[in-house]
């Protein structure tokens, strides 16, 4: 999926990450990962300020390390709280996607009323929403990303977390309704009739005010008519016609009617001259 969200999330994140004092030299003046740190005590304002310095730089992979190196250090002190979430985002940041979503469930986790806590949330379902497969594969990631939008949005409706959950579950539905249309188009030309009927009617029943409704409804109108049931591909057809006049898909379910099915309460007008759609 098209990844809309990097400017948010990294805007936000950068506008909360204060270093403790100036960047620390000393023991990571290289590249620091956390076996560098496994058994040395080092002290939270090092190694806060070289997590700090590596997230600047985009080594997010030491960046997050170094982060949880500060947590598993340092677990009482008042940065373990935000280094938590400073490694959520440097997975995030190297799409490591798994990891992510882990150390910001940790972080909902042990700090759910924090007031970080929406954006710990809304990164949960960027690093779903980030991993969208197109519409030919299992679709379980698309669901996660929907249900993990919907929450942001209901939880904390009136953030801009929220405003931006908003935009991209309109864009999930719709992509969730293009493997409905995909795996409808299959069982019609495989010639299963009754198949591709129960999913492009779950297109116009679930996903109504997506892109591929006017094809759905269509593609109904031809299976109706393979199914030999004229009354509901005119139905189908009329409500088409009442919804999008000036598409393509009208134009050519108006043709299947007045070959297969001319006539009939559910007819409907004829299509303009020159469709724009």
């Amino acid at each position: 999926m098209p990844n809309l969200s990097r400017p948010l999330l990294t805007a936000t994140i950068l506008a909360s990450l204060v270093p403790l004092t100036a960047c620390a030299s000393g023991p990571f003046g290289g590249g620091a990962t956390r076996a560098d740190t496994r058994y040395v005590a080092i002290d939270v304002n090092t190694l806060y300020n070289a997590a700090h310095d590596r997230l600047q730089r985009g080594n997010y992979v030491q960046a997050a390390a170094l982060f949880e190196e500060v947590e598993r250090q340092h677990p009482y002190s008042v940065w373990a709280r935000r280094a938590q979430l400073m490694a959520a985002f440097a997975y995030y940041g190297a799409s490591d996607h798994t990891k992510s979503v882990e150390a910001a469930r940790r972080f909902l986790s042990i700090h759910p009323g924090n007031r970080d806590a929406p954006y710990a949330l809304y990164l949960i379902a960027l690093n779903h929403y980030e991993q969208i497969s197109d519409v030919t594969r299992d679709q379980a990631t698309t669901q996660l990303a929907l249900d993990s939008l919907n929450e942001v949005i209901r939880r904390y409706p009136d953030t801009r977390y929220a405003a931006d959950a908003r935009v991209k579950v309109d864009l999930v539905r719709d992509h969730l309704a293009g493997k409905e249309m995909e795996v409808g188009r299959f069982y019609q030309r495989r010639h299963q009739w009754l198949a591709s009927v129960m999913r492009f009617r779950r297109v116009i029943d679930e996903y109504q005010t997506t892109s591929h409704a006017p094809e759905a409804l269509m593609r109904l109108t031809e299976s109706y008519l393979a199914l030999g049931v004229p009354d509901e591909a005119r139905r189908a057809a009329a409500v088409l016609g009442a919804n999008y006049p000036e598409t393509q898909w009208y134009q050519q379910a108006y043709r299947l009617i007045e070959r297969h099915a001319p006539g009939g309460a559910a007819a409907a007008p004829a299509p303009a001259a020159s469709p724009t759609g």
